[in-house]
């Protein structure tokens, strides 16, 4: 990895496929392991990682149901909660001198899209049907569907590269600004930058899942449209 961040893994391999593998790895083990914390012994009143656990599903479950109800919240609320939590860890593991932010790389952020992308559609199609689900695509106005079918596909897949390039382009930029920080001062220097980068870290997996909400929302509501 001539152009990039020097990281330990590399120390094993300098392969593209190996780095972003074990880092992609490496954060879903964390998110494991801090799983494993919170629920090895669960208590009535929570203490520890069970109290922050609690904390960030209850903060997810609150952001669903101002989109879309607490009923349809608590449904998706495994999937975006996990999302969030992996996002997360994988963003943080880049503020970390020797490791690199897998969301840093662009295959990571396009498979995460992907994987909304192909979910959100599922559930539209499961919940309201092929027909009605698509003719939501045809917009509220018959004699405008040529025309809005078309619009509706291309909006629908530009989502692809709203999802994967704002949180690859942001995680890649962050970790290109904490390289030069620690180029020009490696000790004192980057105390603040660490401090931003934190909060751009959690704020990006924010985004990523109040954006999974939002279109797993518009899919399952088409009625309302």
């Amino acid at each position: 990895m001539d152009d990039r961040l020097f990281t330990f893994f590399g120390l094993i391999s300098h392969d593209h496929t190996f780095i972003y593998l074990t880092h992609m790895l490496l954060a879903a083990g964390i998110a494991l392991v801090l799983a494993k914390m919170a629920m090895s012994n669960l208590q009535v009143v929570p203490r520890g990682a069970q109290n922050v656990m609690e904390a960030y599903i209850s903060g997810v479950l609150k952001m669903g149901t101002d989109v879309m109800g607490k009923d349809n919240a608590s449904r998706y609320l495994p999937l975006v909660a996990t999302i969030g939590l992996f996002v997360g860890i994988a963003n943080m593991i880049g503020i970390v001198p020797g490791f690199e932010s897998p969301t840093a790389i662009l295959d990571f952020a396009l498979t995460l899209a992907i994987s909304v992308f192909l979910y959100y559609n599922f559930e539209g199609i499961r919940r309201q049907g092929v027909v009605n689900y698509f003719k939501h695509f045809m917009g509220p106005v018959w004699w405008l569907a040529w025309l809005m079918f078309p619009i509706e596909i291309v909006s629908h897949f530009s989502r692809l590269v709203s999802l994967s390039f704002r949180l690859f382009g942001n995680v890649k930029g962050d970790d290109m600004f904490l390289m030069v920080i620690l180029m020009l001062a490696p000790w004192f220097l980057p105390m603040i930058p660490f401090a931003l980068l934190t909060f751009m870290a959690f704020l990006q997996a924010f985004i990523f899942m109040m954006l999974t909400y939002v279109y797993l929302a518009g899919a399952i509501a088409v009625d309302d449209h």
